[in-house]
C-alpha cells in the first residue's frame, strides 16, 4: 500500500446541495432533442413528455464504440451521440445529438425511461457525461454496472421524478434523498464523492464498513444459501489489515468489499483505470498481487480492417492504438501477464478476454471482476463473476476487493428434451423476451439457470447462457457445479479429477434457498429464435417472420459464440449441406467465423474444420471481439445492409449502422446459407434464394 494514500484528506460532500443548469430529456422525438440542444428549449415534464422518455438507452448509445478510444475528458465532447430518437413527421430513426452539443447545453442532469445505460460496461459512458457537466443522472430504471460507474465517479443518481423540478428550480436539496434506500457502503461512496475517496477515507479509518448480520448472530448460519450467497460469503472481507476473509452467511442486501481471486481488463479499460492509478496513487506505485491480474488485448485488433478513412484522418486509429500502448507498457511495468496480439502477418488476438478466462483461470467456488459486462461467461462452472468499471478495476488494483451488496436471486428452471436444433442460444432469446425481463424486474438480480435441460448442457453451452446475463440486466449468471464441471477440469485443463472433485464439493445452491422469482421453461416448447434488430429481447420464432429476410452477412463467433462446441455446430450445417447438396455461403453473402482463442483454433484445425470452412466459402478470421463493437470483420457498413449473427447484442450501432439479427450457432450458418434468416433442421434440405448480386468473372 502507497503511505501517501494514508495521509491524502478526504472530505465529506455538503449534506445539502444546490444545481445550477438545465434538465436535458432525453426523448423518442428527433424535433424535441434538437430543441433543447441547438434552441436552448426548456420544456416541463408533463405526461406527455413523460411517455415520450427513451427506454432501453444503452451505453453504446450513450459513447459509440469508437467514442471510447477517448479515455480522458475529451469524452465530455460526446455524450449520447448515438442516441437515436424518431422523426415525428417521417417516422425514421435519426441521431438529434451532434459533438459539444450537450456540453455547451449548459445542462446539470439528464433524464431517461427505463432500463438506463443497459448493456456495456464501459465507464466511458457516466464519465462522458460528467466531463459534459451532467451530474445528475434519473431514469426510471437504472443498470446495476451504470448505476455503480456513476456513483464511483461521483455523479448522482435518482429515479425519484419529483427532484426534477427541485433541481431545475435550483432548490436545495438534501444529498440524503439520492442516498436512500441505498445499503450503507454505497450511502458513504456517495457522500465521500467516489469510490476511490472513500477507499481512502475506509483505509485511514474514517468510514464504518458494515458488518454481515451473521457475525454479529442475528441470523442462523445455518440458513440455506444459493450457490452465489455461499461465494459471497466466503470471499467477505472482514478486516483487510489482518486478512481475515470469509464468514459463515450472507443474505440479500448485505453490502461489503469481497476479495477477488482474478482481476482482469482490456485494452478499452486499462489505460483509463492506469492513468487513475497513477495519478492518484503514484507513477511508482505497485499493484497488489499482480499475479492474479490479467490484461487483454481482444477488443480493437482488427481496427484497421474497417475503420473508415474520414475516422482515420479525425487521427481516431492513433488514440485508439494509444489504448494498447498504454496497456503494454502498464502491463510490463507491474509485471502482468497480458494476452496480446498474435505474433507475424496474421491480424488477430491471443485469446477473447471472457474464453480465456474459462478455459484457463475460473475455478468453482471463485470471485471473478473483468471490465467488460460478459464477465459472467466464467459463471458455467460455479463462480461468481461479475462486471466492473474503470473506478472499481483501479481501486481493486490498491485493495484487491471489490465492494458489492449481495443480490437477490431469481432462477430460471429449464425442464424437458429439446428439438436437436435448439441451443443454449434459443432458450436465451425465449428469456429475454420474457416480461419479468423486458420490464426491468431483474436488473442487478442473480440469474440461476437450472433443470434437467440446463443439466444436459455441456460447458460451453452453460457459459452462453451465463455470458448472455449481461443482456438480462442481471448482476451474474451462474450454474451449480456438477460432474459435467469436473470433466471440463479435467480435460480441458488437465486438473487432477481428485482436485476437480473437490473444488465443486458445497458448490450448488441449497435446497430451500431463497428465490425472489422462478421461471419455468419447458426445453421441448422452445424452437430456434431470432431476436429482431435494435435489441436482444425483440425475440420472436424464426418461423414466425412474414418473409424472407435477405441478408447481407453472416457473422459467426464472439465470446458468446466462438467456442470449441460452437466451431461443431458451424461444422455440422456446412458439412452436412455441403456433403447432401454441394451448398456453399450463398453468393449474396460476406460469411465470418471468427474463434475465441487459438486454443480454439487448433481445435478447429485438427478436426479439419478450417478446410471445411475455407471449401464452403467461409472466412476464417483469429480471435478478436471487433463484430461486437463495430470494430472488425462482420460488420455492417450502411444503414441498408443486413447482417444476421451468434454474437450476444444487436443494440443500435452495435456492428455497424445496419440492421442486425442475432440467432444461434446452427441457425447462422443455415442463413449463411440460403442468402436468408433462417433455421437448421436436420436432415432437410436448405434452399438458399435466388442470388441478387451479378457473378463476376
Amino acid at each position: 500500500m502507497n503511505a501517501d494514500l494514508l495521509n491524502l484528506p478526504m472530505t465529506r460532500r455538503a449534506s445539502t446541495l444546490r444545481f445550477e443548469g438545465r434538465i436535458l430529456y432525453l426523448l423518442d422525438d428527433a424535433e424535441q432533442m434538437r430543441a433543447q440542444l441547438e434552441k436552448g428549449a426548456r420544456l416541463d415534464l408533463s405526461d406527455e413528455l413523460r411517455a415520450k422518455l427513451r427506454d432501453q438507452i444503452s451505453t453504446d448509445e450513450i459513447t459509440p464504440a469508437y467514442i471510447c478510444y477517448f479515455h480522458d475528458e475529451t469524452l465530455g465532447d460526446f455524450p449520447y451521440l448515438g442516441l437515436r430518437a424518431t422523426n415525428r413527421v417521417t417516422g425514421e430513426a435519426e441521431s438529434p445529438v451532434t459533438r459539444r452539443s450537450v456540453r455547451n447545453g449548459g445542462f446539470v442532469c439528464s433524464v431517461a425511461g427505463k432500463r438506463r445505460g443497459k448493456g456495456s460496461s464501459r465507464e466511458q459512458s457516466p464519465y462522458a457525461e460528467l466531463m459534459a457537466g451532467i451530474q445528475v443522472v434519473v431514469g426510471e430504471s437504472i443498470e446495476r454496472i451504470y448505476n455503480e460507474n456513476c456513483q464511483n465517479l461521483g455523479i448522482l443518481t435518482t429515479t425519484d421524478f419529483d427532484l426534477i423540478r427541485r433541481i431545475e428550480s435550483g432548490e436545495e436539496i438534501r444529498l440524503a434523498e439520492f442516498t436512500e434506500g441505498t445499503d450503507e457502503i454505497t450511502r458513504q461512496i456517495i457522500e465521500f464523492g467516489g469510490l476511490f475517496e472513500f477507499n481512502v477515507a475506509r483505509l485511514q479509518g474514517q468510514v464504518t464498513v458494515p458488518t454481515p448480520a451473521s457475525l454479529a448472530e442475528q441470523q442462523p448460519t445455518g440458513r440455506p444459501m444459493t450457490l452465489g450467497e455461499k461465494i459471497f460469503a466466503s470471499h467477505w472481507v472482514v478486516d483487510a489489515a489482518e486478512d481475515d476473509v470469509g464468514v459463515p452467511a450472507v443474505a440479500p442486501g448485505e453490502a461489503g468489499f469481497f476479495r477477488t481471486d482474478i482481476r482482469f481488463s482490456h485494452e478499452y479499460v486499462t489505460p483509463m483505470s492506469a492513468i487513475f492509478f497513477e495519478q492518484k496513487v503514484g507513477q511508482d506505485a505497485k499493484v497488489v498481487d499482480p499475479d492474479s491480474v490479467l490484461f487483454f488485448r481482444d477488443h480493437l485488433t482488427f481496427l484497421s480492417k474497417v475503420m473508415s478513412q474520414e475516422r482515420i484522418e479525425e487521427g481516431l486509429l492513433e488514440v485508439a492504438n494509444e489504448l494498447e500502448a498504454k496497456q503494454r507498457d502498464f502491463a510490463e511495468k507491474q509485471g502482468i501477464r497480458l494476452y496480446g496480439e498474435l505474433m507475424g502477418q496474421q491480424l488477430g488476438s491471443e485469446a477473447i478476454c471472457h474464453s480465456k478466462i474459462l478455459e484457463e483461470y475460473a475455478e468453482p467456488g471463485m470471485l471473478v471482476i473483468g471490465t467488460d459486462s460478459h464477465t459472467p461467461h466464467a459463471g458455467a462452472i460455479g463462480c461468481v463473476a461479475f462486471g466492473v468499471g474503470t473506478t472499481a478495476i483501479f481501486n481493486s488494483w490498491i485493495t484487491k476487493d471489490v465492494r458489492a451488496s449481495v443480490p437477490v436471486s431469481f432462477k430460471v428452471v429449464i425442464d424437458g428434451t429439446p428439438a436437436a436444433n435448439v441451443t443454449a442460444k434459443d432458450y436465451m432469446l425465449e428469456i429475454l423476451r420474457h416480461p419479468y425481463i423486458r420490464e426491468g424486474h431483474a436488473i442487478g438480480q442473480i440469474i440461476e439457470y437450472a433443470g434437467p435441460a440446463v443439466e444436459a448442457l455441456s460447458v460451453d453451452e452453460r457459459a452462453t447462457m451465463t455470458n448472455m446475463a449481461a443482456e438480462v440486466g442481471a448482476f451474474t449468471g451462474i450454474i451449480d457445479a456438477d460432474d459435467k464441471t469436473v470433466d471440463f477440469l479435467v480435460n480441458e485443463r488437465g486438473m487432477d479429477r481428485a482436485r476437480a472433485v473437490g473444488l465443486i464439493d458445497g458448490m450448488q445452491s441449497d435446497p430451500g434457498a431463497e428465490y425472489v422469482k422462478v421461471i419455468e421453461l419447458d426445453a421441448s416448447q422452445v424452437r430456434p429464435m431470432v431476436a429482431l434488430p435494435g435489441d436482444p429481447g425483440n425475440g420472436v420464432l424464426i418461423d414466425e417472420l412474414e418473409s424472407p429476410v435477405r441478408i447481407d452477412i453472416a457473422y459467426a463467433g464472439s465470446c458468446t459464440a466462438g467456442k470449441k462446441e460452437d466451431m461443431d455446430m458451424y461444422a455440422r450445417v456446412f458439412s452436412e449441406a455441403n456433403e447432401r447438396s454441394g451448398l456453399t455461403v450463398h453468393p449474396d453473402v460476406d460469411c465470418f467465423i471468427q474463434c475465441g482463442s487459438v486454443e480454439v483454433r487448433e481445435y478447429c484445425r485438427e478436426r479439419g474444420y478450417l478446410d471445411l470452412f475455407e471449401r464452403v466459402g467461409a472466412s476464417f478470421i483469429e480471435p478478436g471481439c471487433g463484430a461486437c463493437i463495430a470494430a472488425g470483420p462482420g460488420i455492417t457498413r450502411v444503414e441498408e445492409e443486413v447482417s444476421v449473427s451468434s454474437q450476444n447484442r444487436n443494440f443500435p450501432g452495435r456492428s455497424g449502422p445496419g440492421q442486425l439479427y442475432l440467432v444461434s450457432p446452427y441457425s447462422v450458418v443455415a442463413s449463411a446459407l440460403a442468402g436468408h434468416v433462417t433455421k437448421w433442421e436436420p436432415g432437410v434440405e436448405i434452399e438458399p434464394l435466388s442470388p441478387r448480386k451479378l457473378a463476376t468473372v
